[in-house]
């Protein structure tokens, strides 16, 4: 995809346009390698839909993708896998889904149906997956396309801003929590890093009757905010819960925490890693781990998960909290974001 400033007239009157924040080449952030600028809108063809972006959630996974600790799959770009909008256009394979239609777009943004991964029910481990924003273009754009088979209708209840972290941040929650085998009313779970999924994850397990334990660092924005939610202690990230939990999930992608969170589970918990990327994790002793401790990753989700959890957060009520930017400001969005200056969730408003 090419911006069209060079083309004749004619040819950039016929094809549509639109504005994009387009990596061209990874880079640190600080160097605001987003490009803001003018592409050929995507076209819905067979069994492809395109959306009008109304919101589209940050995630710091789409840090990963702009600073290249994912390797490049697509180049250039357009990041963003947490997209609320409406259907602009329909291919002429799509029969469920009406131009207008509210809808949202995840990270997980086809699979080939038949591996054994998705003729067994773990369509998230598809060995030949895409994954918007990263593979395919995503939602730092005023208009998205995706495969209609994976596009969510999104329930009533929620504003496109405060839809838009549903789409990552609460289903790797969710999933994230269901793989902990501790969602559970009296279960004891931890949380490490409180950003977007944590702020999620937390109202989640509370309404199952679970107590949460919050370990973060910022004291300002992310640990007021566990407080707001109701955990039941909050500390910094190396501090000891003052009790045994039956399960933990780590958010922030800092591998130095995973020895920690292990000195906090009892016998039988479950360490739950939630992020794509993560930094290594050191060397620890055996003892650790005995005691039939587990240390899993999550990797991406199936689209069961993504409706299980729409139904569940419109039926919780779950309340995100959200920080607006334009989207010409993508670059201020992701430099937030890692320096921990956002409470709750990025958003991009078109």
């Amino acid at each position: 995809m090419a911006a069209l400033k060079g083309w004749p007239f004619f040819i950039r009157y016929i094809i549509k346009q639109m504005k994009a924040s387009i990596l061209r080449k990874p880079a640190p952030i600080e160097t605001r390698p987003l490009d803001y600028a003018e592409v050929a809108d995507p076209i819905a063809e067979g069994e492809f839909v395109t959306v009008r972006v109304s919101a589209c959630g940050v995630c710091r996974t789409d840090l990963h993708v702009t600073e290249g600790d994912l390797e490049v799959r697509k180049s250039p770009i357009i990041p963003g896998h947490q997209v609320v909008g409406t259907v602009d256009e329909i291919g002429g394979q799509v029969s469920d889904l009406s131009k207008g239609d509210r809808v949202g777009i995840a990270w997980l943004n086809h699979t080939d149906g038949i591996c054994r991964f998705c003729t067994s029910g773990r369509e998230n481990l598809c060995e030949n997956a895409d994954f918007t924003g990263w593979t395919q273009d995503g939602g730092y754009a005023e208009v998205v396309r995706a495969p209609a088979t994976f596009v969510y209708r999104l329930p009533d209840g929620f504003s496109d801003l405060q839809a838009a972290p549903l789409l990552c941040a609460g289903i790797i929650g969710y999933r994230s929590l269901k793989l902990t085998n501790a969602l559970r009313a009296g279960a004891r779970i931890g949380i490490y890093g409180f950003g977007a999924a944590g702020h999620v994850c937390i109202q989640i397990a509370e309404a199952h009757g679970v107590d949460v334990y919050v370990a973060t660092r910022d004291r300002e924005r992310h640990q007021s905010l566990a407080e707001d939610l109701g955990a039941k202690w909050v500390g910094d990230t190396f501090d000891v819960p003052p009790v045994s939990l039956d399960a933990a999930i780590i958010f922030a992608p800092a591998g130095e925490i995973v020895p920690a969170a292990l000195k906090a589970l009892d016998k039988g918990g479950s360490l739950v890693l939630g992020g794509i990327h993560m930094s290594p994790i050191p060397e620890f002793e055996y003892s650790l781990l005995y005691g039939e401790r587990i240390v899993r990753s999550v990797a991406n989700n199936t689209r069961r998960d993504g409706h299980e959890f729409l139904e569940e957060a419109a039926k919780i009520g779950i309340k995100t909290s959200v920080q607006e930017f334009p989207l010409n400001a993508a670059n201020d969005a992701l430099i937030a974001l890692k320096n921990d200056a956002i409470r709750g969730a990025a958003v991009l408003k078109t």
